[in-house]
């Protein structure tokens, strides 16, 4: 007898082909049968009748590692499809963090990652037996970020590392690996990741020699010198002769648009066709989100939070900053590209200042000088301010979406305080509803692809992203017409419409439309 059987849904199976008529038995947490199975008894049906069932969507770039601990997680994942995240991603894994440097990379990762007080960081392993023992909505895989692991080696004062920090980084990288990350990221434009040359980075990531380890990559810009920082991963990857995932592809600024995402996208192909395991990914939306200290330029960035925060409040640094910013071109200069009307404060420490919550930093600033307000801002929070950045357009969206390169995730922040990005609740459903049903830049066959097969595929996990014979049953059921975002910028944390059953590992998660509390969520480890 089967535990489940979903009977006359227009099953789509996640690897873009037409939709076929046909059941799907579930036992055990798996995929057991498909077609036609009339007279095969079950102890729970549900009738998918005019509705699509397809696999459970991955969100392989999200940053939750310490949300998924909190209570009630999961509505912003499972409303709206989402059975399985990858945690870690750009570099900013919460683990492993320990000794000396551990205080100056927690004050660094606290304002993507939120609070993380009482959960193990001294390691991976100790991070997924914590996990294991917490109940898990969805199904989870961690990353070892490369600039968690250069921190707590070398902490942040360093730009030029010594024979001795690249051992430490080595034994920390394949301790991760070891103790089951799925992958490898990097936030080439973060600190102190953003100190290494070409070199230095290659030279950092010796242990994934011609191993099968993805390497995920917030390269080190996104806007002018997008290009020569695509070249620079595709480089790196092919000296290494690793798979290549550019992260959240896109080309910043007005005058970027329309012309310079479609060239990232040759360039990746080119190395495509030279042999390169090279992909990319996108989330649909045209803002962005991240720490406010990265309107900075790099060398500012030297030494973590309290050394910047003491360079902020350096008159002669100060004078140099402003000038930067109002005259630099030779890096991601968002005030230059967007302008501080677009740049919207999203989280801030400090109480004082929570009523800039929301704004731009032009609204804040008032009359005064936008550059010197932000300035003054982040000084008077240690950097410990989010912003939504509006950097890109929906063309460039739907021309990256169309690639047959590209998947989609989410690049969820999850800040403690303050506003959520939309996209936290609503990324996926706005493939269905956007770029699907409205301006019909994807098939839904095609949708679906790139938000299970795709993903599930580049990371290795077989029993994931399709409906299929051994496959584990991380299955949605839903009419594509009745999809809805709720979440807005002002209203971020309004959980999606549509979805009418979610299972995970074959139990409900959502029945009806309303979940159930159920927590079939398993933790998901690369080879080791």
């Amino acid at each position: 007898m089967l535990d489940l059987c979903i009977r006359n849904g227009e099953v789509i199976n996640g690897q873009c082909t037409d939709a076929m008529r046909m059941d799907v038995g579930v036992k055990d947490g798996r995929i057991v049968a498909l077609g036609d199975l009339e007279g095969i008894p079950a102890q729970k049906e549900i009738d998918a009748a005019g509705k699509v069932v397809c696999p459970g969507f991955l969100d392989m770039h999200r940053h939750a590692d310490a949300a998924i601990f909190r209570p009630n997680y999961g509505d912003c994942d499972l409303y709206q499809g989402i059975t399985s995240i990858g945690n870690g991603n750009c570099g900013l894994s919460i683990a492993p963090q320990f000794g000396e440097n551990m205080a100056a990379t927690a004050a660094y990762l606290h304002p993507v990652t939120g609070d993380f007080e009482g959960i193990p960081t001294e390691s991976l392993k100790a991070y997924h037996a914590a996990l294991k023992a917490h109940p898990m909505p969805v199904n989870a895989m961690m990353l070892a970020g490369g600039g968690t692991i250069r921190a707590t080696a070398a902490g942040f004062q360093k730009v030029r590392l010594e024979d001795e920090d690249f051992v430490k980084i080595h034994r920390l990288l394949e301790g991760m690996l070891a103790d089951g990350a799925g992958g490898v990221s990097l936030g080439l434009g973060y600190a102190p990741e953003c100190f290494y040359t070409t070199d230095e980075l290659i030279r950092a990531l010796e242990p994934l020699r011609n191993t099968h380890t993805v390497l995920s990559v917030h390269t080190r810009e996104e806007a002018m010198r997008l290009l020569p920082s695509v070249d620079e991963m595709i480089t790196v990857a092919k000296a290494l002769h690793v798979p290549l995932q550019i992260s959240h592809l896109k080309a910043s600024g007005r005058i970027n648009w329309h012309h310079l995402a479609s060239e990232a996208l040759s360039h990746i192909e080119r190395a495509r066709e030279d042999g390169l395991d090279a992909g990319c990914d996108v989330y649909a939306y045209t803002a962005g989100s991240t720490q406010l200290m990265h309107i900075l330029p790099p060398e500012f960035l030297k030494g973590g939070t309290k050394a910047i925060t003491a360079r902020l409040n350096d008159p002669c640094k100060r004078t140099e900053l402003l000038d930067r910013l109002k005259n630099g071109r030779d890096f991601d200069n968002y005030s230059y590209l967007v302008g501080w009307d677009k740049i919207f404060l999203s989280s801030i420490r400090n109480s004082e200042d929570a009523a800039y919550v929301g704004k731009s930093v032009a609204e804040a600033a008032g009359d005064g000088d936008p550059a010197i307000f932000a300035l003054d801002l982040l000084a008077r929070n240690e950097c410990e301010i989010t912003m939504i950045d509006f950097i890109t357009c929906e063309d460039d969206i739907a021309t990256i979406l169309k690639s047959p390169l590209s998947y989609v995730i989410s690049d969820a922040t999850f800040p403690t305080s303050g506003k959520l990005h939309p996209r936290v609740y609503g990324a996926f459903s706005t493939v269905i509803e956007e770029y699907v049903n409205k301006r019909h830049a994807l098939t839904l066959p095609e949708a679906i692809k790139k938000m299970s097969f795709c993903p599930a595929e580049r990371y290795g996990l077989t029993k994931k992203g399709r409906i299929a014979v051994g496959a584990d049953a991380d299955i949605l059921v839903f009419d594509p017409d009745r999809v809805h975002v709720n979440a807005t910028y002002d209203d971020p944390q309004r959980p999606s419409d549509g979805m009418d059953w979610v299972l995970v590992n074959g139990q409900a998660a959502i029945e009806n439309g309303v979940r159930t509390g159920a927590c079939a969520g398993t933790v998901l480890e690369g080879t080791k």
